[in-house]
């Protein structure tokens, strides 16, 4: 049997099938394409935010320690909260930033605070004079920053720029508190006539 135009059906039916069956395919061959190359792209997108992100903590951070030297020449102490630094009239910080990288529930954005004293067994930093941040994330680093490639050892702390003399004297002389310590490592301070801006690895 035949149709109006004396093709048979079934011949036709089959034509259809296997345009279909070849559309498929392609669209199989695309999405295969496409999953290979993201899977390509992704890493390299992945490092570009964390670069991002790591020149935002540099940003923040030293925006952070500016308000606290401010803060400390205006009132003779340091901040005891980092929401001190947003009440000084006029402004010394527009705002109180967030640590960046940190991404871990109930402590997004929030830094690990440097203080003039130890916090002592307990860790509780509540009511102490805070002197810098730090980032909470543990990542290694692609810019290094006063030495440092891991992002939670990038300390930036006031104490260590004012005097010139980082440890316990300095601390002790600024902070009026005789052998007060950091709770962090002070970065060296970098030798004459170098350079101290970040660097990409």
């Amino acid at each position: 049997m035949t149709d109006a135009r004396g093709a048979a059906p079934h011949s036709r039916g089959g034509a259809h099938g296997a345009e279909r069956g070849f559309i498929l395919a392609m669209l199989l061959v695309l999405i295969t394409g496409v999953g290979v190359l993201l899977t390509i792209a992704l890493p390299s997108v992945k490092a570009e935010v964390q670069r991002e992100q790591e020149a935002e903590l540099i940003f923040r951070g030293e925006a952070i320690v500016n308000a606290i030297k401010t803060y400390k020449a205006k009132t003779g102490a340091y901040p005891l909260k980092l929401e001190d630094l947003a009440k000084v009239r006029p402004r010394i910080l527009r705002k109180v930033y967030l640590d960046p990288m940190t991404h871990d529930g109930d402590k997004e954005g929030e830094w690990d605070l440097i203080t003039a004293v130890s916090p002592g067994a307990s860790g509780d930093k509540s009511g102490l004079p805070i002197v810098g941040v730090r980032s909470r994330c543990q990542k290694d680093s692609f810019k290094i920053y006063m030495g440092k490639t891991l992002v939670s050892d990038w300390a930036f702390s006031a104490a260590d720029n004012l005097l010139g003399v980082p440890g316990a004297a300095a601390l002790g002389a600024l902070t009026g508190t005789p052998g007060a310590t950091p709770t962090t490592a002070t970065p060296a301070k970098p030798a004459r006539g170098t350079n101290p801006q970040p660097t990409d690895q």
